[in-house]
């Protein structure tokens, strides 16, 4: 198992080069850059953004940027650029590192990323760790709940329909469950503002915010409560859609163990349906469901709440990643990109070895690593 494990770290790293090469130059070439972000903001309102520039890169450029309209000779390669002064073009690109050539770009912010030195947000002026390093907690209590909340009702829901297959019961939690699926998150969640968040009916929860604003002045029961007060309406908007596959996934595996012989002679030996049940099916049937906790838990974090942090005005990664998408604050979006890939291939050998610590007879040494 060593030398699996192994294998796949060292496996890591190709997989994470690849990555990056392939985001990187997708993005670096698509238009809309910083540099034109910028253009846009010199262009539209000057003021704010010759503060901007100027304080970043000295008083040349604020100069350049008030001058530039009054110039109008020469063509830039960056759309809305005209007229500007072709310095004051320049010293943005150098601001922003395009002053040099793609792959140099490139290998110069790999080298920085394997010391974790993501840098700083083109936009924010404070530094990409610091960023998503205030923006973890939110996502990891929208993520870390919503996974709890999902695996303890699936699993026994899901049990209970493989046991009474076929049953009244297991067509409507089936039909039920199906419902809660087809309903978007987002949609439910200003479905759940509006009857329970001052919409039109109650005001038993608050609007926005992870915690109050005077939560540090709470005591600490004062202060969970509080917490799981804000952190309620967002969660139940996102567990109700993801009952359905993990529940039927629990009650096919229940189902296709049950039938198996093994089930058959441990009932021919006198144990009771709940033995047999939970003594010899549940280990076996439950190697897919909660090996693959890791992996949903990720899958949650990093891509599942959009949407409800921004409906419900949570300031997490998932914003954070929208917003630097939008703006191309590429040290945002490379650093969330590097760290989350990195995270995800190790929780993905996480994985692996969780089907071994739940079943000693997987055996992944002797296979080959992809």
């Amino acid at each position: 198992m060593l030398a699996y494990i192994l294998r796949r770290l060292l496996l890591i790293i190709p997989t994470l080069f690849g990555i990056m090469v392939i985001n990187f130059f997708v993005i670096q070439f698509a238009p809309g850059g910083p540099v034109e972000q910028v253009i846009a903001q010199v262009t539209g309102t000057a003021a704010n953004a010759t503060s901007r520039i100027g304080g970043s890169s000295g008083g040349d450029a604020a100069a350049g940027s008030a001058r530039a309209p009054a110039l109008g000779e020469g063509t830039s390669k960056y759309r809305g650029a005209q007229g500007l002064d072709p310095e004051f073009i320049k010293q943005i690109e150098k601001q922003f590192g395009f002053d040099k050539p793609p792959v140099e770009r490139f290998f110069l912010m790999i080298g920085n990323y394997l010391r974790f030195d993501f840098g700083e947000s083109y936009f924010r002026d404070r530094r990409v760790v610091d960023l998503v390093l205030d923006k973890l907690p939110v996502s990891i209590s929208l993520g870390l709940w919503t996974t709890l909340i999902v695996y303890l009702v699936s699993i026994p829901l899901g049990i209970a329909k493989a046991v009474r297959d076929g049953s009244r019961f297991d067509i409507w939690s089936s039909a039920v469950v199906i419902l809660g699926y087809a309903i978007p998150s987002f949609l439910f969640a200003v479905l759940l503002i509006v009857l329970f968040a001052g919409g039109s009916f109650l005001a038993w929860f608050p609007l926005r915010g992870l915690v109050s604003d005077n939560w540090a002045q709470l005591s600490w029961p004062d202060r969970i409560l509080d917490y799981f007060w804000h952190i309620a309406l967002p969660v139940i908007a996102m567990v109700i859609g993801g009952f359905a596959s993990l529940t039927m996934l629990t009650k096919n595996s229940f189902i296709e163990e049950i039938n198996k012989q093994y089930v058959i002679t441990a009932r021919a030996k006198g144990l009771s349906e709940r033995a047999v049940l939970y003594g010899h099916v549940f280990r076996n049937a439950m190697l897919l469901v909660i090996a693959g906790f890791p992996a949903a838990f990720i899958g949650v974090l990093f891509t599942g709440s959009l949407l409800i942090e921004v409906i419900f005005s949570l300031d997490g990664l998932g914003l954070l990643s929208f917003e630097a998408a939008i703006k191309r604050d590429y040290p945002v979006m490379f650093g969330t990109l590097y760290v989350f890939t990195l995270i995800g291939l190790i929780v993905n050998l996480i994985s692996d070895l969780t089907y071994v610590a739940i079943d000693p007879r997987i055996d992944f040494e002797g296979r080959d690593v992809g």
